[in-house]
């Protein structure tokens, strides 16, 4: 039977497991690579034989399309992994104070600070409870507390959990008041995030403007171009039948006018991937302005590149319909005079 672990390098097993422990992902390395690497085999070989069997699309397209359909589950697998380590990072922070403010309580009451640590897991702290209880099964298993401590702390990617515990660990290690210590950790990120939180809101106008510009503003003036295009396109059709031995030079000899050399499906193609790009980008801005991480911008990814494509397809068809007798009575003219 084949292991798929060792289909891959030793690095890459490290950080997919990495990525997995973060997401909170129970799913083994084993089974988890065998499910991406089969689904990235089978759009390998089934894309480029369909292009090229079914629609008759080059033997080079259809290959180039097999590799970079072999990649969409890797990526697609990626970045929902990045959006749940985003979620857990941002729920763990938020219920942070209260559970340091908890441990506090249990402390003051006479417990020890393990105890108090695990007594403090509550269910509406949900995953962040169970991963805390884990901390009791690895104190009975002969763990220290500093190392369950800093296990829990690589199970997010937390700023602010990483340096809580590593204020803890310091204080159990040099004494200290426990109680006053994690009260005074809590105000600090309780403040920390009302300042966040202050920062966003004067940033919000950013934030319209840059979506505007993306969701709209490109958008629309990507559509009218391409219609302008179209137009001259139809024009230019018109004079050359008229004309099929070719303008007359106009004042010097070299000088001929001529249609443009691109067609209407290149720019229509090259509008359309400037689109997606610049809503795409717009997505992962305006996430990082609003909320101060980059990665959030996958859940807006989809939302903005629905807009942007369907602004873009709305804007063509209005100035078409508008634009549609002007060519065709251009186009009359044009050959008339001619």
């Amino acid at each position: 039977m084949v292991q798929f672990e060792r289909l891959v390098s030793r690095h890459i097993a490290e950080l997919v497991q990495h990525e997995l422990k973060l997401a909170g992902v129970k799913t083994p390395l084993e089974t988890f690579l065998r499910q991406v690497i089969l689904s990235s085999l089978a759009l390998f070989v089934i894309v480029p034989f369909t292009l090229f069997l079914v629609f008759k699309v080059n033997v080079f397209l259809s290959a180039l399309a097999g590799f970079i359909a072999a990649a969409i589950p890797s990526i697609v697998v990626y970045a929902l992994l990045e959006v749940r380590i985003e979620q857990r990072k941002t729920f763990v922070e938020q219920i942070l104070p209260d559970f340091l403010q908890i441990t506090a309580a249990n402390i003051r009451s006479g417990i020890s600070i393990d105890k108090a640590i695990v007594v403090a897991a509550r269910p509406e702290f949900k995953y962040f409870s169970d991963d805390v209880r884990e901390i009791e099964k690895e104190l009975y298993g002969g763990m220290t507390l500093q190392a369950a401590l800093e296990d829990l702390g690589k199970r997010y990617r937390s700023l602010q959990l990483q340096h809580t515990i590593r204020m803890i660990i310091e204080g159990v290690l040099y004494g200290g008041g426990m109680t006053d210590l994690l009260n005074q950790i809590a105000r600090d990120i309780r403040s920390q995030q009302t300042i966040q939180k202050e920062i966003s809101g004067q940033l919000f106008l950013y934030t319209i403007f840059i979506a505007f510009a993306a969701l709209i503003g490109a958008p629309v003036l990507y559509g009218l171009t391409s219609q302008m295009i179209y137009v001259t396109d139809t024009v230019w059709a018109g004079i050359l039948k008229s004309n099929p031995g070719g303008l007359p030079t106009v004042g010097v000899s070299f000088l001929r006018p001529s249609p443009p050399k691109i067609t209407v499906a290149m720019y229509h193609d090259f509008a359309l991937t400037a689109v997606l790009l610049i809503t795409g980008f717009a997505a992962f801005i305006v996430s990082a302005i609003s909320t101060g991480s980059i990665m959030k911008g996958i859940r807006y990814l989809p939302l903005f590149l629905l807009i942007g494509v369907g602004v873009f397809f709305i804007t063509a068809a209005v100035i078409g319909g508008m634009f549609a007798s002007i060519s065709g009575g251009a186009a009359g003219v044009s050959g008339a005079g001619i």
